[in-house]
């Protein structure tokens, strides 16, 4: 479905519908913004999970370790 079937669908509706429209577009696009803007941020939960590790390891070590890991 192309925009200008949804727009030829709303030209035929009641012009009193409208705002009840523009208030379900609304919803849907905050519904959906939250969830791109929730995924384009970084998260960084797993920062310090290695801080155990450097004692043993130094960052350069832990960079070869984790390219074997792959």
């Amino acid at each position: 479905m192309t925009v200008y079937e949804i727009e030829a669908k709303i030209d035929r509706l009641p012009p009193h519908i409208i705002p009840e429209i523009n208030d379900y577009l609304d919803f849907l696009l905050s519904k959906y913004e939250q969830k791109i803007v929730a995924k384009s941020k970084f998260n960084f939960t797993w920062e310090g999970g290695l801080s155990k590790l450097k004692k043993e390891f130094t960052s350069v070590e832990l960079q070869h370790k984790a390219t074997e890991w792959r």
